[in-house]
């Protein structure tokens, strides 16, 4: 059995946000602790604020409406305004809240700029990353993991997160892995990334990195995530592979990583047993033993459960990333 036992009962689980399926009522009861973030003119909820946030927004009502009886949170910008001042009027929130220090995830501030999507895919406006747990909204993202299979078997390049790094000081993670920006492209992300984390060479990852697939899941942050505890996190990551020789060898190439290890899928097993894996990539690692064969039906009594959780289907509206 793979150390993976026990992993979908963890409170810490990247899946931590409970389903409608196993207890409607219970569901709907736990949704009281939430209001539902909104835009005007768009009649889909984009996100979920912990009402301790909501408590906050106390000096938002010039272009906030806080309906406490509905339980919703809306951006009430007019309902055909541009995604470019919907952002406007979102950006002058996030700037007061950081003149105030409402908010301590603010404090990470990553001058990225995060997507938000309606119905359809309509891009409707953008938001500074840091800010995204705050309202709950759907992120994106891109993992690589980078591997080795010659005559010493399967191996897998881990890297160690910086320890000076505002979330998940020091813990594991894969090979390379980012946020999608706005108007950014999976692959695109991918190749920026193993750039900048593990100066990869451009020309090897065009010849090698292979799309993958992707894992979803809802997190609810604990304190590794830096900031107020139980923000939300609803996540898509689309997941690459790099089969590399045994001559390309990661290096650290900006302050996001400490290090690499080049690991036997023993090495890594153990390491997920001992909880040193940030927790969305610790999914990817699954995800990846999952696709090669490594976690099976056979040595798994957890394994249809373990594959619906990674592939959750998330109540947001979501964006398609194919190119126009």
């Amino acid at each position: 059995m793979l150390p993976v036992a026990g992993f979908i009962a963890d409170p810490r689980h990247p899946n931590s946000f409970p389903y409608y399926e196993d207890d409607p009522e219970s569901y709907k009861a736990h949704l009281k602790n939430y209001h539902a973030f909104k835009v005007n003119g768009c009649n889909a909820v984009l996100g979920y604020i912990p009402n301790r946030v909501v408590e906050k927004f106390h000096w938002l009502e010039d272009c906030w409406n806080v309906d406490s009886s509905s339980q919703t949170v809306t951006l009430m910008a007019p309902p055909d305004a541009t995604p470019a001042l919907r952002s406007e009027l979102m950006a002058r929130t996030l700037a007061e809240a950081v003149k105030r220090e409402t908010f301590e995830v603010l404090k990470g501030w990553r001058n990225e700029m995060y997507p938000v999507y309606g119905p359809g895919g309509e891009f409707l406006l953008e938001m500074e990353r840091s800010a995204s747990p705050l309202f709950g909204i759907i992120t994106y993202g891109v993992h690589i993991t980078g591997y080795v299979e010659d005559e010493q078997g399967l191996r897998l390049w881990v890297a160690r997160r910086s320890l000076t790094k505002q979330t998940y000081p020091g813990m594991l993670d894969n090979t390379a892995a980012g946020g999608m920006s706005t108007g950014e492209l999976p692959y695109d992300c991918g190749v920026r990334e193993a750039m900048e984390e593990a100066s990869i060479p451009e020309d090897v990852l065009k010849k090698n990195l292979k799309p993958a697939g992707c894992v979803t899941y809802f997190y609810v942050r604990d304190s590794r995530a830096g900031g107020e505890t139980g923000l939300l996190q609803p996540e898509i990551e689309y997941i690459y592979d790099l089969k590399l020789d045994a001559n390309i060898i990661p290096k650290p190439c900006d302050s996001e990583v400490e290090d690499f290890r080049l690991w036997t899928v023993d090495e890594v097993k153990e390491s997920l047993r001992r909880g040193e894996w940030k927790p969305n990539c610790a999914v990817v690692v699954i995800d990846f033993f999952i696709r090669h064969g490594i976690l099976t039906p056979e040595n798994e009594p957890d394994y249809l459960e373990i594959v619906a959780r990674i592939h959750r289907r998330l109540e947001f509206p979501k964006a398609s990333h194919a190119s126009r």
